[in-house]
């Protein structure tokens, strides 16, 4: 009886990919955590936007809460997110007395620190952003209510009612779109020509390189898989850089199980790559499924080495004796 011959698919493997220094430094610590203080740690909010990340984390002995009023004070560490919290978040878990361990990105961090500095030298804020992220209401929860204004989109500019327009300064979320975010600054740098931009680009390394190793692909794929969550900002914006620049067709992954067979029907050339929140192994677990079903040749196309690394906080790298 005759085998039948499997239909042959070429991967083209974007890289860099996948986790970042920042999302790699808030797994450390959650982990670590758990090594040094033991089960429970409580995490506010997803640490970071990966479901198979949460799920392994949880499986260790981390309890994942939205807000504070959640934990029991039992003096078990509390961990704030790799997006970074409001400034109201700390002060409450000082007020209730409880250990926390900050593992927001220090890229965030860093636009944190920007938009106090503006404030501070009498400049209104300006924050391109998704509204709702958590990054975004981090960011926002730096200064007081009404200190910062929102931007989405251009459109968004429009309607925005300035206190004085000598006096402005912007900042973006970390993980935008690096073409949709130029022209959005230039719209904004045009209405407002006196406006202060962020001393360097706030859009982090790891967003910038992950949208710029699909662009390299693009134009040669029927179509682009990310791998990624659905509320992870990154990931979308990859899923949209993919159609910009060539890709017949975009989607988004969790992760093997939830490809959609006949979507990929036809395709000869697969672009792959992952969000900044997405592991390696689930990588290697989609490629493997495809593997299943096509005879596949995989080739690496990489556009630079990344080599950032972040120190985890003095705390847990402190003998745990």
């Amino acid at each position: 009886m005759m085998t039948e011959t499997k239909q042959s698919m070429e991967i083209l493997l974007a890289a860099p990919r996948g986790f970042c220094a920042g999302v790699d430094r808030a797994i450390q610590i959650v982990e670590r955590s758990l090594e040094k203080y033991g089960a429970p740690v409580y995490v506010r909010h997803e640490i970071v936007h990966n479901k198979f990340v949460v799920e392994s984390l949880k499986a260790k002995g981390a309890i994942f809460v939205e807000e504070l009023h959640e934990i029991p004070n039992d003096g078990q560490p509390v961990i704030f997110s790799a997006h970074g919290v409001p400034k109201r978040v700390p002060e409450d878990a000082k007020a209730r007395q409880m250990f926390y361990i900050d593992a927001t990105c220090p890229l965030v961090s860093k636009v944190h620190k920007e938009a106090e500095r503006h404030f501070a030298a009498g400049n209104q804020v300006i924050l391109i952003g998704h509204q709702g992220h958590p990054e975004v209401e981090g960011t926002m929860g730096q200064l007081p209510e009404g200190a910062v204004l929102l931007v989405e989109t251009i459109a968004d500019i429009d309607g925005l009612e300035v206190q004085d327009e000598s006096k402005l300064a912007f900042c973006t979320q970390t993980t935008l779109s690096v073409d949709d975010t130029a022209h959005i600054v230039a719209a904004l740098m045009a209405r407002y020509p006196k406006i202060t931009p962020p001393h360097r680009e706030d859009i982090c390394y790891a967003t910038t390189n992950r949208q710029a190793a699909v662009k390299q692909i693009a134009e040669n794929c029927d179509a682009l898989m990310v791998i990624g969550a659905p509320n992870s900002s990154n990931s979308n914006r990859l899923v949209e850089v993919g159609l910009s620049y060539g890709s017949e067709k975009s989607c988004l992954v969790q992760r093997a199980s939830d490809i959609d067979w006949a979507w990929l029907e036809g395709v000869q050339t697969l672009g792959l790559t992952a969000g900044a929140s997405a592991p390696e192994v689930l990588v290697e677990e989609v490629i493997a499924a495809i593997k299943d079903r096509y005879d596949v040749s995989v080739r690496e196309v990489s556009i630079t080495q990344e080599n950032v690394v972040f120190n985890i906080p003095r705390v847990l790298r402190e003998d745990a004796a």
